[in-house]
């Protein structure tokens, strides 16, 4: 993967016997070449991100698969008070620490309101980790796949308030600042996009749409570049493994069917749909009555353009701009009023149980309990007698204790059974 160099050459780079770099030149620099707000990239020491995120805290992942992900994202705090993303990648990822600096600092040039910017990186012995903004208002795959699994239940009332699909006109919206982040960046010289998928595209303070940097490097030096299932793969890359401007074409292409259907539907599965006209297979139900057939069809056509199999026949993001812009519907209505989302300063950043809670990470919820002091009610001498109560609340009783020594034991089977049990008699007495 090709990258820019800054006039800072890597060439006068000085590397310490453990491979890091030193930052007296980031005191220096820190404060030069902002843009929106944004200070100029720089190296973070590991000290630094070990305190923003409370030593890597399992509390603070905010990565798909927790950390069990080969490379783990985490949020954290800078002391003066920035929000950030730090992707730490596995130890065997980047040997070589001069390149990984190269192509850190290459994407941290780039500087755009459709992107999660790349703020700076660590390279501290075999550490190496990214530092982007961090984006308060979660993924595209969790609006869009997650909140229908979760919606009209009590986590979805709880966790995400009156939880609603996204709506026709903020799909639109999503595909065209997609479409431009990565017009943008082709326009930079970094056409190349590593596993463009729904879990990349993230939503800021103002509900608006955002590409993260982070899938502008590879997982690793030598690494795939695809981690998704080889169903929605390019199929250039499948014979030859490498990643092409024209496989991020494609990629787009499964997000704009993504977007229609509110699925994340195989591409070749999709394209047999379009071409046996059963269109309707690949339409939304939350989405009746809230586009015409002329857009949805268009929609359709430009993602079967993108998934053309001859790369060259491709659109290229210029063009993908230009078709997406005539179909923006209520452009005039803010993005956090669509999404029915707190915007800005009302937007609070969620406590770590309550990001456990929006992970449904039963494992974090315990520890995060633990460590607050969380006890059950055994040893109480409070428990009022059974005189006081009906049958009914004793059992409502009985089982919240039986929850509570589940959940001390781990056993969140036999704790959620206990605990909905629990709910129940709450509501009848209610």
């Amino acid at each position: 993967m090709g990258c820019g160099c800054s006039k800072l050459s890597a060439c006068c780079w000085t590397l310490d016997q453990n491979g890091s770099i030193p930052e007296a030149a980031n005191v220096e620099n820190e404060g030069k070449g902002e843009v929106d707000g944004l200070p100029a990239f720089r190296e973070y020491s590991i000290d630094t991100l070990k305190t923003a995120t409370s030593g890597f805290s399992v509390e603070n992942i905010v990565s798909e698969h927790g950390e069990k992900a080969p490379n783990v994202v985490y949020k954290g705090k800078l002391e003066n008070q920035r929000w950030i993303a730090v992707k730490r990648f596995n130890r065997s990822a980047w040997p070589d620490a001069r390149q990984f600096l190269e192509e850190a600092r290459a994407v941290g040039q780039l500087r755009n309101h459709r992107l999660a910017n790349l703020l700076g990186c660590c390279c501290d012995g075999d550490e190496r980790l990214l530092v982007a903004e961090f984006m308060t208002n979660d993924t595209l795959a969790k609006h869009l796949f997650h909140c229908k699994f979760m919606f009209g239940s009590l986590a979805s009332a709880i966790v995400f308030g009156e939880a609603q699909p996204m709506k026709w006109a903020m799909r639109l919206r999503v595909a065209l600042h997609l479409a431009e982040a990565l017009e943008y960046c082709t326009s930079k010289g970094r056409a190349l996009y590593h596993d463009l998928n729904a879990y990349r595209i993230v939503f800021d303070d103002e509900g608006n749409p955002r590409l993260s940097c982070f899938g502008l490097m590879k997982n690793s030096r030598d690494g795939k570049s695809y981690s998704t299932n080889l169903a929605f793969t390019p199929p250039e890359y499948l014979r030859t493994g490498r990643v092409t401007p024209e496989s991020v074409i494609y990629s787009f292409g499964t997000l704009l069917l993504d977007l229609r259907s509110g699925k994340h539907i195989p591409p070749s599965h999709a394209l047999d749909l379009i071409r046996d006209r059963n269109i309707q297979m690949l339409t939304d139900s939350c989405l009746e009555g809230q586009f015409s057939n002329d857009d949805g069809t268009e929609l359709v056509r430009l993602a079967s353009r993108c998934l053309q199999y001859e790369p060259r026949e491709r659109p290229n993001p210029k063009s993908l701009v230009s078709a997406i812009i005539p179909l923006q519907r209520d452009a005039e209505v803010p993005s956090h009023v669509l999404m029915g989302i707190r915007a800005g300063a009302d937007a609070v950043p969620l406590s770590p149980l309550g990001e456990s809670c929006v992970r449904m990470d039963l494992t974090a919820i315990h520890e995060v309990l633990e460590n607050l002091g969380y006890k059950d009610d055994e040893g109480t001498a409070t428990e009022l007698s059974f005189q006081m109560w009906t049958n009914q609340m004793q059992e409502t009783l009985t089982s919240k204790k039986k929850g509570d020594v589940a959940f001390r034991h781990k056993d969140f089977t036999a704790a959620i059974e206990c605990y909905s049990q629990v709910r129940i008699c709450l509501l009848f007495f209610s």
